[in-house]
């Protein structure tokens, strides 16, 4: 049995400052800095997942490291079975992994709510100009993206560890049955309380432990398709650009949408689009 872990940083144990999660090649503080120690928890929480997915019965699990540049794990402080995907502009991107051989769940590690969200530490989709994505005329954040990708390939979401708003988010969306994991209770964008980082790692190989013990009684996540989609920016020329996409109309000023017949589908034009709305604003 194998599994795959997709980590984020956002929502991992002491993190609550955009500085924190902002590697230095992209505006960061030097090494040594607030990121550096945000990434050794990082790699502490997925490993303590890897762990815990290991005691349930796991043979093989990979760690996708799913933040920002995608080069954020130490290595060094994995354990030695773990194999991980380091490295952005990947086919499945936070959930590279999912489409191999015998992977029976997916667990969520560090996950932060989506965009819009009240006391939410840190909350986007995606990110910083993406203001909102329905599905099916249902708000949907990264863990519902990264759970129905999962959900094409026959994979359950059955794990997700971050702020207690997200968690509680992913098990609203996607099902009560994903066992979920709250490191830090979230007070506003840019504040929490946290858990003793130990103590967070404790839990999440706990509740990784149990979610992999019954990851065969979760269903994969899915939703009817063809499903409509519809994908809201932080301003109306990012909408221009998405709007020439062949197949996409304009839904409103800042909003565009499409038709979508599959998960994977869904997933790739979402991508697509926020690649192309990545303009200049300042003319």
């Amino acid at each position: 049995m194998n599994v795959v872990i997709s980590v984020d940083m956002e929502g991992v144990c002491g993190v609550s400052s955009w500085v924190q999660v902002s590697p230095p090649e992209f505006g960061g503080l030097v090494s040594g800095s607030e990121y550096e120690r945000a990434r050794i928890q990082m790699t502490r929480e997925a490993n303590a997942a890897a762990l815990g997915a290991f005691a349930a019965g796991a043979t093989g699990v990979l760690i996708a490291d799913s933040h920002d540049t995608m080069r954020n794990l130490i290595p060094e402080l994995l354990d030695e079975r773990v194999r991980y995907v380091s490295g952005h502009d990947r086919p499945l991107s936070m959930v590279q992994g999912v489409q191999e051989a015998d992977v029976a769940a997916l667990l969520l590690v560090g996950y932060h709510a989506r965009a819009g969200t009240q006391r939410a530490p840190l909350a986007h989709t995606w990110n910083g100009f993406v203001r909102d994505v329905r599905i099916g005329g249902l708000p949907a954040g990264e863990p519902y993206l990264n759970a129905l990708l999962a959900g094409h390939y026959g994979v359950p979401t059955v794990f997700v560890s971050g702020d207690d708003i997200a968690v509680k988010q992913v098990q609203d969306d996607i099902g009560a049955e994903v066992v979920g994991v709250a490191v830090k209770e979230g007070l506003s964008m840019f504040s929490a309380v946290h858990l003793h980082p130990a103590e967070a790692c404790r839990q999440i190989q706990a509740g990784a432990e149990a979610a992999v013990h019954g990851a065969a009684n979760v269903k994969p996540f899915s939703v009817p398709f063809p499903a409509q989609v519809q994908l809201s920016f932080d301003h109306q020329a990012r909408a221009d650009q998405a709007a020439r996409v062949p197949g996409v109309t304009r839904v409103d000023a800042v909003t565009v949408g499409y038709a979508s017949p599959d998960a994977f589908h869904l997933f790739q034009m979402f991508r697509m689009l926020c690649k192309v709305a990545e303009v200049r604003l300042n003319g």
